[in-house]
C-alpha cells in the first residue's frame, strides 16, 4: 500500500466500532508475531553465519522466501537461511512460535498446547521435541565444589512406538521384575552447590563405571570433591581417576554427616530427582526415547532460569547452520 492510501486508511481507524475493530486486530496480531520472531531469528544468528554444506562465512543476499532472507554461498553455490541446518528448519506456521514458548513455559500438556495455540495436536509435539533439540544441550561447562551425584529410575516407556519389544502393559504398570533390571531406565543427575546441574540417561538397568565415565567426567572439574551414596560403581569410578570421594550410607539411615567445615549430603541432587518426577506426572507417562528432552526442558525451568518466551526461543535457534 502506498503512503497516500495508508494515511487515507489509517485516519479511518478511530471511526471503525467494536466488533470491526477486534477484527482488524485479529488479522494484525499474527503479522506482529511473525516479525518477531523473524527478529529473534536475524539477532540470534549473529556473526556465526555459515554455508550449511561447506562452512564458508562467504555468502551474499539472495532474496526472500517463507518471510526469511536467503542467502547463497560464495563457495559452494548453495542457497540457505538463517534456519536451515537446524531443528526449526521447515516448520511452518511461524507467526506462532512465540505463542507456543509461552506453552513450553507453562508445561501444558500436547492437546492443551495445541488448543491454546490453535494448531493440529500433532504439530504441537513435533514443535515440542524440535524447541527443545538445543535446550537439552544447554547444560554448564563443568561441575565445582561439592558435586552431588545420584541415579533415579523410571519404568521405561515405548509409548508411540507401532512395534514393541516386550509384551505390552497398561499404562502406569510395574516392572515384571522386582528391583533394579532391564525394565527401567537410570538417570543420572550432578549438581554442584551452586546449582549447576547436568543429567543423563545413562541406559537400563544399575548404573555402571563405563557410563560415569562416559556421562560425568567430562563434566567434572578436576579439583571437585564427588559425593554419593554407597553405591560400588561410585567408589570405582572415583579410585579409577583419582577423584575425590565421600559417600553418605542411606541404607544405614545417615542422611547427612560433616567433614571437617563441609556438610556431607545428597538432598539437593535428591530434591531435583523429586521435582522432575512431580513435574514429569503432568503428561501422563513420556517415551524413554524423549527422556533427554524433558530432562532439559525441567534444566530449562529450574530456577527460573528461562523467564520468557524470548529467551527459550533464541536457546532454540541459537546453534545457525551448524
Amino acid at each position: 500500500m502506498k503512503a497516500p492510501s495508508f494515511k487515507s486508511w489509517f485516519a479511518r481507524l478511530p471511526s471503525l466500532n467494536v466488533p470491526q475493530r477486534k477484527q482488524v486486530f485479529d488479522a494484525l496480531h499474527p503479522a506482529a508475531g511473525l516479525d518477531q520472531v523473524v527478529a529473534l531469528i536475524t539477532q540470534a544468528r549473529g556473526p556465526g553465519r555459515c554455508c550449511p554444506r561447506c562452512g564458508d562465512q562467504r555468502c551474499h543476499r539472495h532474496g526472500f522466501a517463507n518471510d526469511l532472507q536467503r542467502f547463497r554461498c560464495c563457495a559452494c553455490g548453495r542457497t540457505f537461511n538463517d534456519l536451515s541446518g537446524t531443528p526449526l528448519a521447515r516448520l511452518r506456521h511461524k507467526a506462532k512460535w512465540l505463542a507456543y514458548s509461552q506453552v513450553l513455559l507453562d508445561s501444558l500438556s500436547v492437546r492443551k498446547g495445541a488448543d491454546r495455540v490453535g494448531v493440529h495436536r500433532n504439530t504441537a509435539f513435533r514443535w515440542r521435541h524440535r524447541f527443545l533439540d538445543w535446550v537439552k544441550h544447554d547444560r554448564p561447562a563443568s561441575l565445582n565444589g561439592i558435586v552431588e551425584a545420584d541415579e533415579t529410575f523410571l519404568l521405561e516407556s515405548q509409548k508411540g512406538s507401532r512395534t514393541l519389544d516386550r509384551p505390552p502393559r497398561r499404562r502406569g504398570g510395574h516392572a515384571p521384575a522386582r528391583g533394579i533390571s532391564r525394565h527401567l531406565d537410570c538417570i543420572l543427575v550432578a549438581r554442584d552447590r551452586n546449582g549447576n546441574t547436568i543429567d543423563a540417561v545413562t541406559g537400563r538397568g544399575a548404573l555402571t563405571v563405563a557410563q560415569l565415565e562416559r556421562d560425568l567426567l567430562p563434566r567434572l572439574d578436576a579439583q571437585a570433591l564427588l559425593v554419593t551414596d554407597s553405591h560400588a560403581a561410585y567408589r570405582a569410578f572415583a579410585r579409577k581417576f583419582r577423584i575425590g570421594h565421600e559417600a553418605v550410607n542411606l541404607r544405614a539411615g545417615v542422611r547427612t554427616r560433616h567433614s571437617g567445615s563441609r556438610a556431607i549430603h545428597v538432598q539437593n541432587v535428591n530434591a531435583y530427582h523429586g521435582r522432575f518426577k512431580s513435574w514429569l506426572r503432568g503428561f501422563r507417562g513420556v517415551a524413554s526415547r524423549y527422556l533427554r528432552n524433558y530432562l532439559g526442558w525441567l534444566w530449562a525451568l529450574d530456577g527460573g532460569r528461562v523467564s520468557s518466551v524470548e529467551q527459550l526461543f533464541s536457546i532454540a535457534v541459537r546453534i545457525i547452520n551448524r
